[in-house]
């Protein structure tokens, strides 16, 4: 209750700062608002957050009619009003987006001469969005795509309509070989000419991931590593050296649904197709700094949250260690349950983020479905296209929720077996 009081305190000031600002002429008086707002924001930061999740909007904006009621004469209230929407409106567009890629370029180490964009339509967008960009910036248009797995598969479908899209290699198999091992760069059939490679580095469904991103200047390629990173980003480091576009929807690990990341390297901005949308152009979005049209600037607000979360906690450093002692002790207990559970991923590519698992008996599905739920473990039910189950342990899991679902898997092998 204290933290809503605060954040809701803090949100009062925030408009009172707005309504000072709406009803005087001057510039200055201007400048004072937008840093009365970052100061006012940054306080609130935490208290916020938490008042979002205890607090309906509606009561934070009950709070914020009531702060503008007590502060601005009736007869002008309406006025002033109309000039806090359209400050707050100007705020949120363009010092948001700014303020968010300062935090995550520090977070991820991303170079000087890479654009990050925040754009929308996801990372099932970005599957159209980035052919009508990069495709053609060679004049035959081909491009290369490894499958391994739904998400790749649904990005060189995507891809075909757009440019002459192959499939360098794949990891599909037949049965339970299907999608579980990552096919070796050094046996890709790489064409010439093409305009980028791309990759998915996680694949949540199949539960593979790359453990190192491919260096395709060492298998004697030119073309720019294209890379869906969404269901993983922000776990572990990246080598920019080895990638010209990287991708990431935010709700694995950043935040609600919404935004998307796009990490381009400088000399790839400029080759939009002619019938490419202006708002999806990244030559035009990278212009007016991801403020082309109204960036999603609630999801933007969120993922900063994280980002500052993140950089308290370590950063991408400490995550990837949280991610190797999570995922190894759940790994571990599969592999050592004496084949009461089954992961049929190689190991070399087992993914940290997505952990699908079968039982022996596959007729305990609903007996062992049932019982995770009585223990507060939830959404543990594997894909429809593969079955069994699947622990999705993303950067928000704490180890103490892997350590539940273990102690869970023990007691139900013990019981069952």
């Amino acid at each position: 209750m204290r933290r809503t009081l605060i954040a809701a305190t803090l949100l009062a000031a925030t408009v009172s700062a707005f309504a000072q600002a709406a009803s005087a002429p001057s510039s200055p008086a201007k400048k004072e608002l937008v840093r009365k707002v970052l100061q006012l924001q940054q306080q609130a930061i935490e208290g916020t957050a938490q008042a979002l999740v205890e607090q309906p909007a509606a009561r934070l904006l009950q709070q914020a009619g009531m702060a503008l009621q007590t502060r601005v004469p009736a007869e002008k209230r309406e006025e002033v009003a109309k000039a806090i929407q359209a400050d707050a409106k100007k705020f949120a567009d363009e010092v948001m987006p700014l303020m968010r890629e300062r935090d995550v370029r520090e977070l991820l180490a991303v170079p000087e001469h890479y654009r990050i964009l925040f754009m929308q339509g996801g990372g099932l967008g970005e599957n159209a969005i980035v052919p009508l960009n990069l495709s053609h910036r060679l004049p035959e248009a081909k491009v290369d795509f490894v499958i391994t797995g739904s998400w790749s598969q649904k990005s060189h479908k995507e891809a075909r309509r757009y440019c002459d899209a192959q499939i360098a290699a794949s990891n599909e198999g037949v049965g339970a070989a299907n999608h579980t091992a990552m096919p070796a760069p050094s046996g890709w059939q790489l064409r010439d000419g093409l305009s980028y490679v791309h990759i998915c580095s996680n694949e949540t469904i199949h539960g593979v991931e790359f453990a190192q991103w491919p260096d395709l200047q060492s298998l004697g390629c030119d073309a720019p590593l294209v890379v869906d990173c969404s269901s993983h980003i922000l776990s572990r480091p990246i080598d920019w050296s080895r990638v010209g576009l990287a991708f990431a929807g935010a709700q694995k690990n950043i935040g609600p649904a919404g935004v998307t990341l796009v990490f381009v390297r400088d000399d790839l901005i400029g080759h939009a197709l002619s019938v490419c949308p202006s708002a999806f152009d990244y030559q035009i979005v990278a212009a007016n700094q991801s403020m082309f049209n109204t960036p999603p600037t609630y999801a933007i607000y969120i993922a900063g949250l994280v980002f500052q979360w993140l950089k308290r906690g370590g950063g991408v450093a400490a995550m990837e260690a949280r991610s190797l002692e999570k995922s190894t002790l759940l790994y571990d207990t599969i592999d050592n349950s004496d084949g009461y559970y089954v992961n049929r991923v190689a190991p070399d590519c087992r993914s940290r983020m997505n952990v699908p698992f079968f039982l022996h008996d596959e007729s305990l599905n609903e007996a062992f479905l049932a019982g995770a739920r009585q223990h507060g473990l939830l959404q543990l039910k594997g894909h429809k296209s593969v079955g069994g189950m699947r622990a999705s342990i993303y950067n928000a899991m704490p180890l103490d929720g892997v350590r539940s679902l273990v102690g869970y898997m023990r007691e139900f092998a013990a019981r069952h077996g």
